[in-house]
């Protein structure tokens, strides 16, 4: 008899009731509470996956309303004000500030031009093939290309015209809006930056590489608007929509990891081994 109530007794629990858990089509109950739910479980298991999400909506929402104004005229107020701020104001055909300054613009300024910006991923490509992360270097290469074609077809789109305001300080070749500077270098220089992160120990370092590349994102950026080659609706527009996309390949790139498609970020083997 024993035996018999202890068999009853383990039945029932099986059937769920002891666990307090019971399953149905919209989720799980466990104590009384849905557990189910796309966002609830994302918001639970995956909050950095929801706040990358938020980012990189918010930073389309940004692009998105600017874009608008700048079709509709409403920016040229403020582009003008900005660049004409930046301008010597004894002869505004001057860029303002020391004789220095200006040279030292397009100094930083070439570290966004697409030579360089070539340069550094041939050389990221090369390194992760000499760690034997051909999947990785497919999905940088996928990442910065990709950055590079949405620009070109961005600026088809809205083909804006540069300033007129003040002479250019530098070669100008395509559409103004949004600027290719200062989207690229955020595609670059953020991919870069986060993927150099993951072969440092401690969040100083990685936060110090991250820092780097955010500030030469910035400083590019800048520079096209003191040479008066972009308005500054350009640039915030390209900053928008670079880091955005930097954001996504990322993403996707680290839910590829997790599931084996590409290769982890530490390397177990010495370089040329």
């Amino acid at each position: 008899m024993q035996s018999r109530n202890g068999t009853g007794g383990n039945g029932t629990g099986g059937n769920g009731a002891g666990n307090g858990s019971v399953h149905d089509q919209g989720g799980v109950y466990q104590g009384g509470v849905h557990q189910g739910g796309f966002w609830a479980r994302i918001s639970r298991h995956q909050p950095g996956l929801l706040i990358g999400l938020s980012v990189i909506a918010g930073l389309l929402f940004g692009f998105v309303e600017l874009a608008g104004e700048v079709m509709e005229g409403e920016t040229f107020a403020f582009d003008k004000r900005i660049l004409l701020v930046l301008r010597d104001p004894v002869n505004p055909e001057l860029p303002g500030g020391p004789w220095w300054l200006a040279r030292m613009a397009k100094d930083i300024t070439s570290l966004g031009s697409t030579t360089v910006l070539a340069i550094l991923t041939v050389a990221a490509l090369g390194f992760l093939v000499l760690l034997r992360k051909r999947a990785a270097a497919l999905l940088v290469l996928a990442s910065i290309g990709g950055g590079g074609a949405l620009s070109t077809v961005l600026k088809r789109l809205f083909d804006r015209a540069r300033p007129d305001l003040v002479p250019h300080g530098d070669e100008v070749l395509s559409a103004s809006f949004p600027s290719g500077h200062a989207m690229l270098s955020a595609v670059v220089y953020l991919t870069l930056g986060a993927l150099l992160a993951q072969f440092v120990e401690g969040r100083r370092t990685k936060a110090y590489l991250l820092i780097w590349a955010m500030l030469l994102t910035l400083a590019i950026g800048s520079s096209r608007v003191y040479l008066g080659v972009h308005w500054p609706t350009d640039v915030l527009a390209g900053w928008s929509v670079g880091a955005a996309w930097a954001a996504l390949c990322w993403m996707i790139a680290e839910w590829l990891q997790r599931r084996g498609a590409v290769e982890q970020d530490r390397p177990e083997t010495a370089v040329g081994r």
